[in-house]
């Protein structure tokens, strides 16, 4: 071998070595930076958001994924969620501001979830996955979760408090290291260094009713079988209570929505969103719309109409895949023009409120649960029966109020040739000039 082909061949050891020790030094950062997207939940009311997309706060929506970088505000009266991959859950009342500055993935497979609360009040639901970590901050303070806890920070102009409802925490900053137990409540003065104290109790806040509500709700539908039917927990309480599940021969087991009927199809209603690094992907506007557009298969019954089948690789920004369409059926398809809006699609009927009775919806067929609150109306099977008779059916709404659902708000123009998004959660039936005599009810 002559000298210069030793030379080149230590040369291209030497580099070949020094590539590897850059790889091995770098390889950790990058897994960490692996992208995540958790779902938006809830929204009630006055709800924005910014996306990162440089548009600025656009009005929320229901089902629009959350991705690092995103921040969330709450107006008077508005309310929203957060819901997480294994079911851990972030709500957030009127007058709040919360950011997204890190939701990644570990090389290990541990989910790293990181929070900002700038003003206002925020309930943290924690479910503890091993090795996953949360982190909250808030002021000059940072709250690291390891294990389930379940709590609500306060932001105040010149106090923070933390009111923990189960689990231990403890809170890093300017004073030290605080640990704050079940049933206590820790205060921070803001103007003195975060000066803290303890209290043996916990001051209950308006808000606390609704945090209790929804978290009932995820208790009562999630179960523990959801690993049957999808990867992840997040929106699996909403597949149980807005349609079930069923064994079909030849297809298996699939999953319909209640109120849909043969003129239904997954596409009535949503939008085309757009995201930096994914472009432009498919958000349904109906309540259960998370797990079945991001996991599975729609596929075509012709005995029993449009059925989600799950099964496959979760995506987590794309329109889901469409087995056995009828001939009829026109493929979604997303801009084709660039930008960084939304496009709304807007076909489905929704349910209408009776003038002067906000606990009163009269729910039409193919609506499929589009402006039906979630966990407030009984019985939707037996209901859904009776749509599917009469085309129409009347339901009563219990516990609270019905909240206005921000899914078809005016604040968007509505797309030439995809269908209009009318103002308002639900129709008034003044308006729409709909009579309710002779329709079937459900309490």
């Amino acid at each position: 071998m002559s000298r210069l082909s030793v030379r080149l061949l230590l040369t291209a050891v030497a580099v070949s070595s020094l590539l590897l020790r850059i790889v091995s030094l770098t390889a950790p950062a990058f897994a960490d930076s692996q992208a995540r997207v958790v779902r938006l939940s809830e929204v009630q009311g006055d709800v924005q958001v910014d996306r990162n997309t440089g548009q600025g706060f656009e009005k929320a929506f229901l089902n629009l994924p959350v991705t690092q970088g995103v921040k969330l505000q709450t107006r008077k009266g508005g309310r929203a969620e957060v819901e997480f991959e294994d079911g851990s859950t972030l709500r957030v009342t009127p007058d709040t501001v919360i950011g997204f500055p890190q939701l990644s993935l570990r090389d290990s497979g541990a989910k790293v979830s990181e929070v900002h609360l700038q003003e206002g009040t925020a309930y943290v639901k924690f479910a503890g996955a091993k090795g996953d970590e949360f982190t909250l901050t808030f002021a000059r303070q940072k709250l690291l979760l390891a294990h389930s806890a379940h709590l609500r920070v306060e932001m105040a102009d010149t106090t923070a408090t933390l009111a923990v409802f189960s689990g231990d925490v403890q809170v890093e900053g300017e004073s030290g290291t605080v640990a704050v137990s079940k049933n206590h409540t820790a205060s921070f003065d803001l103007t003195h260094s975060d000066r803290y104290t303890l209290a043996k109790d916990l001051e209950p806040d308006p808000f606390d009713a609704w945090d209790k509500q929804q978290d009932q709700y995820h208790q009562q539908y999630a179960g523990n079988s959801y690993s049957s039917y999808s990867p992840y927990a997040y929106g699996t309480s909403d597949l149980n209570y807005y349609g079930n599940f069923s064994n079909v021969p030849g297809y298996g087991t699939v999953w319909q929505p209640y109120f849909a009927g043969a003129g239904w199809d997954p596409f009535m209603n949503g939008a085309w969103a757009f995201s930096p690094g994914f472009g432009y992907g498919w958000v349904s506007g109906y309540p259960w719309g998370w797990t079945p557009y991001h996991y599975g298969s729609w596929v075509y019954l012709p005995s029993n109409g449009w059925a989600w089948q799950p099964g496959g690789s979760w995506a987590a920004w794309s329109a889901p895949r469409i087995v056995h369409p009828p001939t009829n059926f026109v493929l979604p398809q997303p801009p084709s023009s660039s930008g960084q809006g939304m496009t709304v699609v807007n076909r489905g009927p929704m349910p209408i409120q009776l003038a002067g009775l906000s606990n009163r919806l009269e729910i039409s067929r193919n609506s499929a649960g589009l402006g039906i609150p979630r966990g407030r109306i009984k019985n939707l099977n037996q209901l859904s029966s009776a749509v599917q008779q009469q085309g129409f059916a009347m339901a009563k709404v219990h516990t609270v109020p019905l909240e206005t659902n921000s899914w078809r708000s005016g604040n968007y123009a509505p797309a030439s040739q995809m269908g209009a998004w009318h103002g308002g959660g639900v129709v008034s039936s003044a308006s729409a000039g709909h009579s309710s005599s002779g329709h079937s009810s459900a309490h």
